[in-house]
């Protein structure tokens, strides 16, 4: 009888294996699609607050700009959802008493976090080349939709800061330009205001438009309102202000990483660094999707290091609480890695991998500490 218990062990494990992971892909749809939906409930209620009043834009094109935009949100909230899903999967699979029956079946606490390991990993894998490109896409329809509605206000959850400011020289002088929104990686802004100066800086006039499109050597601006010294404004359907602004450069100041997809990193990355630019913003940005895989596994270490206690040892509760504290530091280092990156104190690809490293390193330690003393 025990030889033949033991022959379809190892199916036995598989088996289980496929239904842990099961129930974490499970658990975490719930928790990622419940956080989404409101989010996009929250941003949806905040955009028609601020810009519901406006007679020209109807229901239909609110909603279309919180659902456009709600996905990249989606990306930022993924580690905290991956950590949830872990934490219900593991407290539910041991309050039912699965654990345990795993457990006396010879399989230990490795074996069942291995296969929701792998479903994490291939789960960040899928959000690095397939969310995140569409995500990007869906967040340009927003901003353009936006621009069309709103003639480039700020609205929703959005900045309310000064915009965006760029400063160019001409064959006809310099310009310093403001922006209230800016898509199309910088290509396209929204709400433009620029003032223009001659060659030996005094200033000109002020041009107001509703978009800027960026062309070879120039501004096409519409709707554009130019306003002079002692000279009634006028109206132009379409204008064109001169430029010597390349389209890295533009990018460089306008487009923000996190809106070009991970396919078009690398060309951004070596476009920018051609044109003498710096280019750790989008190096960091492309190191944190690649580094999204093991991130995201290691928030299953820190959940199983959290959540496989027994429920009649006791203390559970404060297990739960100290794997949601230890999620909460991790966002911490992260945010600041990412600003020591960023103000070049730290390298990109340091400051990417370092929260993940460091989480991993975090659950493995307390797993062996748990299971093997």
């Amino acid at each position: 009888m025990i030889g033949a218990f033991a022959i379809p062990r190892p199916v036995a494990v598989g088996t289980l294996g496929r239904y842990f992971a099961q129930r974490f892909v499970t658990s975490f749809a719930s928790v990622f699609f419940g956080i989404i939906l409101l989010v996009g409930l929250v941003d949806c209620i905040e955009l028609m607050r601020h810009r519901g009043g406006d007679g020209n834009v109807t229901m239909f094109t609110i909603v279309q700009i919180s659902f456009f935009r709600v996905p990249q949100l989606g990306e930022q909230i993924m580690p905290f959802a991956v950590l949830i899903a872990a934490m219900s999967c593991f407290l539910n699979l041991s309050r039912r008493l699965e654990l345990v029956i795993a457990r006396a079946a010879g399989m230990s606490a490795w074996q069942f976090v291995a296969p929701v390991l792998f479903s994490a990993a291939v789960v960040g894998t899928l959000a690095t080349t397939v969310y995140n490109p569409g995500a990007a896409m869906l967040q340009e329809k927003s901003k353009r939709l936006e621009v069309q509605a709103f003639g480039g206000a700020q609205s929703g959850l959005q900045s309310t800061g000064a915009g965006f400011w760029l400063r160019q020289k001409s064959a006809d002088g310099q310009s310093i330009i403001n922006a209230t929104t800016s898509s199309e990686q910088g290509l396209r802004l929204g709400g433009v205001t620029i003032f223009t100066f001659d060659h030996d800086g005094h200033f000109q006039q002020r041009i107001e438009a509703n978009t800027a499109v960026l062309g070879p050597g120039f501004w096409d601006l519409e709707d554009a309102r130019i306003y002079a010294s002692n000279v009634l404004p006028v109206v132009h359907k379409t204008f064109s202000l001169k430029t010597n602004l390349t389209t890295a450069q533009v990018r460089e100041s306008f487009a923000t990483p996190e809106a070009v997809p991970f396919w078009d990193l690398p060309s951004y990355i070596e476009t920018a660094e051609g044109a003498g630019l710096g280019a750790a913003r989008y190096e960091l940005q492309y190191q944190k999707l690649l580094a999204r895989p093991f991130l995201l596994a290691a928030m299953v270490l820190v959940a199983a290091a959290s959540s496989l206690r027994f429920f009649r040892f006791g203390g559970v509760q404060k297990m739960v609480l100290a794997g949601v504290a230890a999620g909460f530091m991790l966002y911490i280092l992260s945010k600041i890695t990412e600003d020591l990156s960023k103000a070049l104190l730290m390298p990109p690809t340091a400051a990417a991998w370092t929260p993940a490293l460091v989480g991993a390193l975090v659950g493995v330690v307390a797993l062996l500490h748990q299971e093997d003393g």
